[in-house]
């Protein structure tokens, strides 16, 4: 009853059904606190994309984005406040690393988007995916996200389909060592961005600690099954990884593997060193992909016009 009236109705406050007995009640009222992160700012794009930056109980903000797809939503969420992974593509880097978000400030952000579509649009308020690629290193904070991911596919919480719920990861072995015996059976997305350990090393540092060769076998032995898969993304950089040589190894290293590349275009922020890719190498790089017969998508941007697209969130940009 009491999961129920929090996840299910979205409410807030002391649940108040009348044949919840008193004594729980009190309970409840005394011992837990029930608000949920306060909207500071909502911005939203022409294509319907919807980011918020959202305030925490000590005054920290993080950001949050609502993606339209077939007339459903997919949410972004952000795990840390700020990111200590400083990946030199990703606006979020640029603003460090504060603290971890806890597990109810994670689905705090789903339930208060849910509540914010409720509101605004509940002609299309139907969320269908949830994903694990907001500001922060997720498996940095392992033990909160692991917790936030139990909620979201408990029949006694938000009633998720498990491979509904993708976790994101720059490749933090400490993590990905954990997660097979650990993590709720949730899918997992990983960060390659080059096949080559040099290249990654430039845009993500961590690489350096924690190489190809050490964090792809930790990946292979997460299980999959047939709703259940690895989605490994790939940020074209123009002149930098987006030529046939990183295709055809890219290919090579993930050939044979139960996988998906999604191809991402980058998306420029203020400050940003690197540019996007012509479309046409973008192309090429995935007819490169399709003669290894991996399955790969070329992800649309959305939300880029108010920062909202993947790379983009900075909750110290406005």
């Amino acid at each position: 009853m009491v999961y129920n009236w929090y996840y299910k109705k979205n409410r807030t406050g002391v649940c108040t059904e009348h044949n919840l007995p008193q004594k729980t009640k009190t309970f409840l009222a005394e011992q837990l606190h029930f608000a949920l992160p306060q909207i500071h700012t909502v911005q939203e794009s022409k294509d319907r994309t919807v980011k918020f930056l959202f305030e925490l109980r000590d005054g920290k903000k993080v950001e949050t984005v609502l993606i339209p797809f077939q007339g459903k939503y997919s949410v972004c969420l952000s795990s840390q406040v700020g990111c200590a992974m400083n990946c030199s593509f990703c606006h979020t880097g640029l603003q460090g690393f504060a603290r971890n978000l806890s597990a109810d400030e994670i689905v705090g952000q789903l339930l208060g988007a849910k509540t914010w579509l409720a509101n605004h649009r509940a002609d299309d308020a139907k969320i269908s995916n949830l994903v694990y690629m907001g500001q922060g290193e997720p498996l940095h904070n392992f033990d909160a996200v692991k917790t936030s991911a139990e909620i979201f596919i408990s029949q006694h919480g938000l009633s998720l389909a498990d491979h509904k719920v993708t976790i994101s990861t720059s490749g933090y072995a400490p993590g990905l060592k954990r997660w097979k015996q650990e993590m709720p059976d949730v899918n997992i997305a990983l960060s390659l961005h080059s096949p080559f350990n040099e290249k990654r090393s430039q845009v993500i540092p961590i690489n350096r600690r924690y190489p190809l060769e050490e964090i792809l076998p930790l990946v292979d032995a997460i299980p999959t099954g047939k709703k259940r898969f690895v989605t490994y993304e790939y940020l074209l950089l123009k002149d930098f990884n987006d030529g046939p040589e990183d295709a055809h190894a890219t290919g090579r290293l993930l050939r044979g593997k139960k996988a998906y590349i999604n191809l991402i275009p980058f998306n420029a922020f203020p400050g940003a060193r690197y540019q996007a890719p012509a479309a046409d190498k973008v192309q090429a790089f995935k007819a490169v992909l399709d003669g290894y017969e991996i399955p790969t998508l070329i992800r649309t941007t959305k939300g880029d016009e108010i920062l909202a697209a993947c790379g983009q969130l900075n909750s110290l940009a406005l």
